[in-house]
């Protein structure tokens, strides 16, 4: 098992990467002396593959579990559903000291962390993501949250877990598309912060979708030490330094409402994203064409879209122009220099943002 220590003082904790490490599980959570009640938000999908065995581990190590499944898509981070997640934990709660785990991808993380860090002003949270999504980001960080219907991830709070805890066996049901959907983020960390890692994905993605686990247990362990080095030096994104991490996430974001949260998954939109941002840094001189040529043949070696089809370019535009990471009508991308040298800058000319986007389509 490797673990990672994420150090925020009195909110630290860890992150455990390993194959065949749910046997331990129960002894960590002994360890932070966490209630022994614990509820379990997920999906049907999840529980009908896992749900047996995480709770036969639970319960030898003496915790009892209630499984709520929510549904198995974006839609499931809505205020309603949220809400109606808070009344049944307090149902359950009533009477009992509880935890929230968080178990599955990351959107069971995003809603269980975001209802974890309202109920009684925040309950304990532990994270045990089964997606190579959520194992290499979603799930460290600290950052919950739930959609409105005009855009993603506009309501949400800043809530360390107690514990990540990242079963590698869990990746071995993951689809192609889900593995591409967690390769696309961590493609986002190459480009922002590791050339390494970056040659890494270029000499590696064969075995990556064959699952090879020594490939898939470094990839996890380097995204996860790369997100948690960052989040330490900037947990509530105060001093621009988290920044970074939304690299490709504001036009990739735009792309997952224009299509309804349907058309694109979150890595797929993510990878449109990142070559709209590299595009956009090529056009204002910052990126040179190999720099370029690179990444654009590592996201097709890796099978995710170059370019944006059956959507309308002016809902893309327009779900832009609401994003969060906006200060007042001043706007803030993270562009690129090269591999390994991100830089945050305001005020994008708006034309140019606008014909980066439109470049994505296919007329």
């Amino acid at each position: 098992m490797k673990i990672i220590r994420v150090h925020l003082k009195e909110r630290s904790y860890c992150v455990c990467i390993g194959r065949g490490i749910l046997k331990h599980l129960p002894g960590y959570l002994k360890s932070l002396k966490l209630p022994q009640e614990l509820f379990i938000v997920t999906n049907s999908q999840i529980k009908h593959r896992f749900g047996f065995a995480l709770k036969s581990c639970l319960k030898k190590g003496g915790f009892s579990s209630f499984f709520y499944s929510s549904i198995d898509s974006e839609k499931a981070k809505s205020i309603t559903n949220a809400v109606k997640l808070v009344e049944v934990l307090a149902d359950y709660a009533r009477q009992k000291k509880t935890a929230v785990l968080a178990f599955g991808g990351g959107v069971v993380g995003d809603l269980s962390s975001f209802i974890a860090s309202i109920y009684k002003r925040g309950v304990p949270l532990v994270q045990v993501p089964t997606t190579l999504l959520a194992q290499i980001d979603s799930s460290i960080g600290g950052k919950t949250a739930i959609d409105l219907a005009i855009a993603k991830n506009l309501v949400g709070t800043f809530y360390q877990p107690r514990l990540v805890f990242c079963e590698l066996d869990f990746l071995a049901t993951l689809d192609k598309r889900q593995l591409r959907a967690g390769m696309s983020e961590a493609v986002k960390y190459a480009i922002i912060k590791d050339e390494g890692l970056f040659r890494f994905l270029e000499e590696n993605y064969r075995q990556l979708f064959f699952k090879d686990m020594p490939a898939l247990t470094h990839l996890v362990y380097e995204c996860a030490r790369i997100k948690s080095r960052i989040v330490q030096l900037d947990e509530r994104e105060e001093r621009g330094l988290r920044t970074i991490l939304n690299f490709g996430h504001t036009i990739g974001h735009a792309i997952e409402a224009a299509g309804n949260y349907l058309k694109y998954s979150h890595g797929e939109a993510l990878a449109l994203g990142m070559l709209a941002a590299c595009r956009l840094s090529q056009r204002l001189g910052m990126l040179d064409s190999a720099a370029y040529e690179r990444i654009l043949n590592l996201i097709a070696k890796l099978g995710l879209p170059q370019e944006i089809i059956a959507l309308k370019e002016k809902d893309v535009i327009d779900a832009y122009k609401l994003d969060k990471k906006f200060i007042g009508r001043t706007n803030r991308l993270v562009l690129i220099k090269g591999i390994g040298r991100p830089v945050v800058c305001e005020n994008v000319p708006q034309e140019a943002i606008h014909k980066a986007i439109k470049e994505l389509f296919v007329y």
